[in-house]
């Protein structure tokens, strides 16, 4: 297949994070079983407009804030110099309606939507407009066909009016051979949870922090360790001060995938509070590594997290429910090492090569399904 692809980040972007790790993941895979694989996605400052990542032929326009600009028309000039069987748009930011932009068959992949959550995130107008983008998705991707990562994510789109015939759930993968357990790296003497992943607002971190304070007064060496980068760095930051959580809630900004393994190994769980995720890609690589997950009971999360099997699940934005969790884990290390015992089990389930050939054959199968419709139009 010749596939041109659109995702407004590729994974040399700093700013890359999870949704560009599953594109990846996947459509390098396909490109190295022989398919051509095209990307227009956006750049940065200092970017090569052109390169190949992962054997695809990237090629960037505008940056981070005016790629929805650009974008449709970098997609008519490629699809005006090359020959394409389909295009495919995963929509991890804003919707870019292709569907408008070709005559061919257009698969979609959906991490999640934002809906409401937006506004947790940005400022009123931004979030509007956000909100407002993806109310038009069910009828201008009408005849599309839709990869969703999760149940949750396809009960979203069932939801807004998508048909459910057209959705195929393609759960991602997880390097579980890279990612494993290590008998020489334990677990942190103090009880130590990590999140890992970008700090925003609407990731619910003021939650795990409040956690934290409340749990410290039980159990006073809990620490939390916070991998990442992201603009809410700054809040969390005053919030831990008002706290007074000192050095309990460590900030270690962005780490190497070497320095995320030893973290992941050495923490009793990993924490992720966030109100609503496509998956929750941190919850199966901590799996991996044989390290349970407590995270919030929203759409996407539960379906990363198997309760009382791989994790806990508690209600989002419940501090005090979190806190006793932190509590019950960091008296109980027989119950962190079972859950984590579940979770490798469940990671080694779950594979990048098998979320690839899926990806492939409902590719086909879309092609296949494209070209009888139009026959019967004929």
């Amino acid at each position: 297949m010749r596939i041109l692809t659109v995702n407004w980040l590729d994974l040399a972007n700093p700013q890359a994070g999870g949704a560009e790790l599953h594109f990846f993941e996947i459509f390098s895979r396909l490109a190295a079983r022989g398919h051509a694989v095209t990307l227009v996605t956006s750049g940065w400052p200092g970017a090569a407009p052109r390169e190949h990542v992962e054997g695809l032929d990237v090629r960037r326009f505008g940056g981070r804030y005016t790629f929805a600009l650009r974008a449709r028309g970098a997609v008519r000039r490629a699809l005006n110099e090359s020959a394409y069987d389909l295009v495919v748009e995963d929509i991890n930011k804003l919707p870019l309606f292709l569907p408008t932009c070709t005559r061919l068959p257009v698969y979609v992949v959906v991490p999640h939507l934002f809906g409401t959550t937006a506004f947790r995130e940005a400022p009123f107008p931004i979030a509007a407009a956000v909100w407002a983008a993806e109310l038009p998705v069910p009828a201008v991707y009408r005849h599309c066909a839709f990869h969703a990562i999760s149940e949750s994510t396809r009960d979203d789109l069932v939801r807004r009016g998508v048909d459910p015939a057209a959705i195929r759930v393609i759960y991602p993968g997880v390097d579980a051979a890279a990612l494993t357990p290590d008998p020489a790296t334990p677990r942190a003497e103090r009880p130590t949870f990590l999140y890992l992943g970008r700090l925003k607002r609407y990731k619910g971190l003021d939650v795990a922090l409040r956690a934290v304070a409340i749990a410290r007064r039980l159990v006073p060496d809990i620490r939390l360790d916070i991998a990442g980068r992201g603009d809410d760095r700054a809040r969390l930051e005053r919030l831990r001060a008002r706290l007074d959580l000192g050095d309990a809630v460590r900030f270690r900004g962005f780490v190497t995938n070497e320095e995320k393994r030893t973290l992941l190994r050495r923490a009793w769980a990993v924490v992720f509070p966030s109100p609503k995720e496509g998956w929750g890609l941190t919850n199966v690589e901590a799996a991996a590594c044989g390290t349970p997950a407590i995270a919030s009971d929203s759409p996407g999360l539960r379906e990363s997290v198997r309760d009382g099997q791989t994790g806990v699940l508690v209600p989002h934005g419940d501090a005090d429910a979190l806190a006793g969790v932190l509590v019950r884990f960091s008296t109980e290390p027989r119950v962190v090492q079972i859950l984590g015992e579940g979770a490798r089990r469940f990671a080694e389930t779950l594979s990048w090569d098998r979320a690839a050939v899926e990806t492939e054959r409902h590719l086909l199968d879309t092609m296949s399904h494209f070209s009888e419709r139009s026959k019967g139009q004929r």
